[in-house]
């Protein structure tokens, strides 16, 4: 089973869920809607892992960092896009009210979180698990050079060019189900 894990502000019903269920299959993929705060995040995913036969974790951006928090804990590979690798800084100046992007809820993020998101990062390491990680120079929220350092010694690709939504994510479909049975 894929546990998918959705960035800032996105949900489970996004454009790379329905990419990933069409080329893996609705039934080996779990892609709920995260909490909003990262304690009861963590939570949620971890029960998700303990309770259904989760073998690959997929995130985008915080989705990454949390997946990253996972593979550790749990020792699953995980497919990493476009991951926040600080997201207690790169989320700070969203403190306050935001919109969902699928939904057009509003939600609110607050400055607990950021704290919340540090100490998941504290003493955190990284993965004895194996990593894919994609990156695009062309993120416009994440400095990718940020990511490139801190996964260096895991498999990571990084094409020039692209957004902070790695649009073009069906291109790699079969290299992560590569990673994924190999």
């Amino acid at each position: 089973m894929i546990l998918y894990i959705h960035g800032f502000a996105s949900c489970g019903d996004s454009t790379k869920t329905r990419l990933l269920k069409a080329h893996f299959g609705v039934a080996d993929m779990l892609a709920p809607d995260v909490p909003v705060a990262p304690d009861e995040a963590m939570a949620f995913l971890s029960q998700l892992i303990e309770t259904r036969d989760v073998t690959l974790l997929i995130g985008s951006s915080l989705g990454g960092f949390y997946a990253t928090a996972l593979a550790r804990r749990y020792g699953i590979d995980a497919v990493l896009i476009n991951p926040s690798v600080h997201p207690w800084r790169t989320l700070a100046p969203y403190v306050g009210t935001n919109t969902c992007w699928c939904s057009g809820e509003p939600f609110e993020w607050k400055g607990e979180y950021l704290l919340q998101l540090a100490r998941i990062a504290e003493g955190m390491g990284l993965p004895d698990a194996e990593l894919l990680v994609l990156l695009q120079t062309g993120d416009e929220v994440l400095d990718y050079r940020v990511a490139a350092e801190v996964y260096r010694a895991y498999e990571v690709v990084i094409e020039e060019g692209g957004n902070h939504r790695f649009e073009n994510l069906g291109d790699y479909l079969e290299r992560i189900e590569a990673f994924y049975r190999g």
